[in-house]
């Protein structure tokens, strides 16, 4: 796709991305209402959550009818156009529900099944994070560098949990061998804001298992075209299986650590 045809993609995420931030920031006083559960009665659905989708989902239809959109609360169109739209409505619903500062809007453009526009509106501070691939990454319209640090030791790293018990536990585990090795472990508990601290330095690093498409699409191009390196335990992309995120300098001895890990808790 020509490169003013991806500046249209932006455009258009933001703006949704934007107009659903502003949506979240004025229902927090009735952020308590959950309205359903899904995967487990920790993996919570709020009106906000699902009032975001709708938001963002009616303006993809209006200006591009003919895209796919795969929504967290489960939008899924089928299109002919071979663009697919990957959006989380409220990335950190739990975040949300507590008033704890961190939650987002994310919005990703797929061609072809691979990422190319990738937009995490970070509702809670008023950030921006914005990708174009090929173009770099931006946060309020400045450039970003991820960090280029190469000390295990000195890495402040992030990682997540599922809302499965038993894997949690496991999770929990990896974590507990992990923080004797590095600076000091960070859980912010929404993976799109995760990614883009690695883009923008606030973290080093992060990992997690179990992540869903709309959980890294933005995140993971934000913090690939900021320089970091992202795959899989596997030499492979990023993906549910698993997610790390490091400068390249880290990535090697952060990945060796977490394959030994969990091979253990396998």
């Amino acid at each position: 796709m020509p490169e003013a045809d991806l500046q249209e993609l932006l455009a258009l995420a933001v703006s949704l991305a934007e107009e659903a931030s502003a949506l979240l920031r004025a229902g927090l006083d009735h952020a308590r209402e959950v309205v359903d559960t899904k995967s487990s009665i920790t993996d919570m659905v709020t009106a906000t959550d699902r009032a975001s989708e709708q938001v963002i989902v009616h303006g993809l239809r209006r200006a591009r009818p003919d895209d796919a959109i795969l929504g967290e609360e489960g939008t899924a169109d089928g299109g002919t156009s071979g663009v697919r739209w990957v959006i989380d409505p409220l990335d950190g619903t739990t975040n949300y529900l507590y008033g704890l500062p961190a939650f987002a809007v994310s919005i990703a453009a797929e061609i072809d099944g691979r990422t190319v526009v990738g937009v995490v509106a970070d509702a809670s501070r008023g950030e921006l994070f914005t990708a174009v691939r090929g173009a770099g990454a931006f946060l309020d319209g400045h450039r970003l560098r991820c960090g280029g640090g190469t000390d295990l030791a000195a890495a402040l790293v992030g990682t997540g949990f599922s809302y499965d018990a038993a894997r949690r536990g496991r999770q929990g585990a990896v974590v507990a061998a992990v923080l004797p090795v590095v600076r000091d472990i960070r859980r912010v508990g929404a993976a799109a804001i995760d990614l883009c601290w690695v883009a923008c330095g606030r973290l080093d690093a992060y990992f997690e298992r179990g992540l869903q498409p709309w959980d890294l699409a933005a995140g993971a191009l934000v913090a690939a075209e900021a320089g970091a390196r992202i795959g899989d335990l596997g030499g492979g992309p990023p993906s549910g299986a698993f997610v790390l995120a490091a400068p390249e300098g880290l990535f090697p001895p952060l990945h060796e650590l977490l394959s030994t890990l969990h091979a253990d808790q396998a």
